[in-house]
Parts: C-alpha cells; sequence; structure tokens
C-alpha cells in the first residue's frame, strides 16, 4: 500500500489524468497481489512475463487490459524505483479494431422523447448533441456554457486539451428549464451536496431510457458519442471538422466513422437484390 500510495502521488505530480492514475493503480494493486510472493524490489522481465502468460491462459484477458497492464508496471518501476524494465516486447503487437456501435437518428430520437424529468433530459441531450465523452460531462461546470456565442468549452480533457463544441440551439431551453428546477452551484449536472453527477448515475439513465423505448440494443453513454459523429458524416459535415469536436489528436482516429457512414447512406445494390 505504501507503494502504491508512492506511485499514485508521483503521477499526480507529472500531472496525469485522473482517470489514468485510478485505472494504473488499480491494474498495478492487482499485479502486486498476485506476485506477492516474491519482494517487491525483486521482481523481473522474467516474472512479469510468466504472470502476463498464466493470466493470458487463464483469464483470457483482452490485448487492451494486457497493454494496460504492461504500461502501469513499467511506469510503476521506472517512478518509484527508478528502474527501466525491458518489458516493451510484451506489449500485444496487434489490437482488434471494431466499428464504433451506434444508434441511429429515429432511436437517439425515441429514447430523447420517453425521458421526462428535466435534469435526465438534459443530461442525455447534451451527451449526443455535442458528442462528448461521460467524463466530459460530469466536468462540465456552468461557466463552461457560453449561451451568447453557442459554444460549450470542455476543459482538460483527453490529451489535457480544451477544446469547444458547439451548444445546439434545441439543447439551451432544456438547459435553462433544468437549471430553474434543479439549481445548480457549480457544475452544470451535479448530484447531492453539489458533488459531480456520478458516471453510474448517467449510464443508468440511459439505459432505462433505452429500456422505455424498446431499443433491443445494449447502449452506452459513448455509444451516443458514435452516433453523433456518425450522424454528422451522413449530414455532410467534413471529417476534419468532427474531428475537432471530438477532441482527436489524429484524423485517422476520426475517419473510422467513415466505414460506417459510408455503407449506412450507400445507394449501392447487394448482388441478392439484383
Amino acid at each position: 500500500m505504501k507503494y502504491l500510495e508512492i506511485f499514485r502521488q508521483k503521477m499526480e505530480i507529472t500531472r496525469y489524468g485522473h482517470s489514468t492514475i485510478k485505472s494504473y493503480t488499480a491494474a498495478l494493486a492487482v499485479f502486486l497481489k498476485e506476485n506477492n510472493q516474491f519482494p517487491i524490489t525483486e521482481i523481473n522481465e522474467q516474472i512479469i512475463e510468466s504472470y502476463l502468460g498464466k493470466i493470458i491462459r487463464e483469464k483470457n484477458i483482452s490485448a487492451a487490459y494486457q497493454k494496460h497492464l504492461i504500461g502501469s508496471v513499467k511506469l510503476f518501476y521506472k517512478m518509484v524505483f527508478s528502474r527501466v524494465l525491458q518489458i516493451d516486447h510484451l506489449f500485444p503487437k496487434r489490437t482488434a479494431h471494431t466499428l464504433p456501435k451506434y444508434l441511429n437518428k429515429e432511436e437517439v430520437k425515441r429514447i430523447l422523447s420517453v425521458v421526462t424529468n428535466s435534469k435526465h433530459k438534459a443530461i442525455l441531450s447534451t451527451l449526443y448533441g455535442c458528442g462528448l465523452r461521460l467524463s466530459e460531462l460530469i466536468n462540465l461546470k456552468i461557466e463552461d456554457v457560453d449561451s451568447k456565442n453557442e459554444v460549450i468549452t470542455v476543459r482538460q480533457a483527453k490529451g489535457k486539451k480544451d477544446r469547444q463544441v458547439m451548444l445546439p440551439k434545441s439543447l439551451l431551453p432544456l438547459l435553462r428549464e433544468y437549471s430553474k428546477i434543479h439549481l445548480p452551484k457549480i457544475y452544470l449536472f451535479e448530484g447531492q451536496s453539489q458533488a459531480q453527477y456520478s458516471p453510474r448515475s448517467v449510464q443508468s439513465i440511459l439505459q432505462q431510457a433505452a429500456g422505455l423505448a424498446n431499443i433491443n440494443k445494449v447502449v452506452s453513454p459513448h455509444m451516443l458519442r458514435h452516433s453523433f459523429a456518425t450522424h454528422l458524416l451522413e449530414n455532410g459535415t467534413d471529417i476534419r471538422y468532427i474531428q475537432k469536436l471530438l477532441g482527436h489528436n489524429s484524423l485517422t482516429i476520426t475517419q473510422i466513422y467513415t466505414h460506417v457512414s459510408d455503407v449506412a447512406k450507400s445507394k449501392f445494390l447487394s448482388p441478392l437484390d439484383f
């Protein structure tokens, strides 16, 4: 526990993001617990490789988790013990590339139409209408909403960068109605005692709404972000503009949505329909 706290403090000092600090310390805690038969200072590349092989066989961990685990262990020993572990060869060489899951426009409308609670409706409308990540939504403050210029400022998002997204004209009245009723003080969406709204609560709101709307899919807040990008592309929006709205460093990341939208709006026929 002492070493985990030292690791946490060093990541905080070097300005790692909150979510990275949380996930890295959690992954490291599991690793150290499952290898507690070895003194922490004597864990080496061979032990790490043996452990990794074991959990791949027995637990079938994903490539993403493997990458995350190796990254956390490597950073820990570098920061805490000034040791540079030679474990880069343990990072997965190939990662799965899956198309983003999204809702069509009609499905999004059905979800929003069944929500009657003003706060819940404002939350889901902001997620979809601005293409936000869940963490970005709950970190929004009242001062970040500029109704005069019709923009919302997303501060210190992924990559420690600020960006601006559009404030949809139809969203503004929803935010005003919600604010009159719930009177947020600091964060745009607050839970109890003026604390940030919890990610789990947002997920629950969306899942309940999807159920009421008879959406037979596993719906997540990030799916609304995917839907935002896909629908903009289908509407002819320049992909470079979408890249900026999403906060992607590389256009390559954004281009994955073209695989979805091109097929969705394609006029080509399948041979089955000839």
